[in-house]
C-alpha cells in the first residue's frame, strides 16, 4: 500500500501561435524542477502512486519526476487514445509524442470510454476525467493523497482544467502545492 498518491493537473503546453501565452515551451525545464522539488517536499518514495492525464506539457512532465522517484505511475485519459494524442500531445510538436510512449510504457494506460463506457449526455470528457482520477486517487484514503498543480491560475480554454480539478481536491486533501506557470522563468 502506498504512503503517498500524488495527482497531477496541469497546462499543456501553449499550441505554436497561440494568443495569450498560458504555459510557454522555454518554461518546461523550470517547471519540470519546480515538479521534482515538489515530489520532494511531499516526501515520496518508491512504490507511492503518481496520477495524471497524458498530455503534452505538466502531464507528461509529471509523470517523468514520478517515475524517476520509482512511483508508480497512472495516466488517465478522456478519450480513445488516437483522438487523445490528436488533441492532447502531438499539436505542441518537438518530442511530445515519444515521451507520451515513453511514460505509458512504464506506467497503467487507463482509457475512460473503454473503461467508464460512453459519456452520457450532457457531460463534458474532461470533467469527467478529472472526477475519475479523483476517485482513483482517494481510493486508499483522503489522508494518503497530495495535489499538485501547475497552472497560471487563470482557469482553462474550456471545462474540465486544472481550476476544476483543484476545487474538487481541494475538498478532499489540504495538501496542495500550486506551481504558478507565470513565476516560471524560461530559458
Amino acid at each position: 500500500m502506498p504512503t503517498t498518491v500524488v495527482l497531477f493537473s496541469g497546462h499543456m503546453i501553449d499550441a505554436p501561435g497561440r494568443k495569450t501565452p498560458r504555459f510557454p515551451p522555454d518554461r518546461a525545464p523550470a517547471a519540470a524542477a519546480a515538479i521534482v522539488d515538489t515530489l520532494t517536499a511531499i516526501g515520496v518514495t518508491e512504490g507511492d502512486i503518481a496520477i495524471c492525464g497524458g498530455a503534452c506539457g505538466g502531464d507528461l512532465l509529471f509523470a517523468e519526476a514520478g517515475l524517476t522517484r520509482g512511483m508508480r505511475l497512472e495516466i488517465y485519459i478522456p478519450f480513445d487514445e488516437p483522438q487523445f494524442l490528436t488533441n492532447s500531445v502531438e499539436f505542441a510538436g518537438g518530442d511530445w509524442r515519444g515521451r507520451y510512449l515513453a511514460a505509458k510504457s512504464r506506467g497503467t494506460l487507463y482509457v475512460m470510454p473503454e473503461e467508464q463506457g460512453p459519456l452520457p449526455a450532457g457531460e463534458n470528457a474532461y470533467e469527467r476525467n478529472n472526477q475519475w482520477m479523483l476517485e482513483r486517487a482517494t481510493r486508499f484514503g483522503d489522508d494518503k493523497l497530495a495535489f499538485v498543480c501547475l497552472s497560471d491560475g487563470k482557469g482553462g480554454d474550456g471545462p474540465g482544467g486544472a481550476k476544476h480539478l483543484i476545487e474538487k481536491a481541494r475538498r478532499k486533501t489540504r495538501r496542495i502545492y500550486w506551481l504558478d506557470t507565470e513565476q516560471l522563468q524560461g530559458n
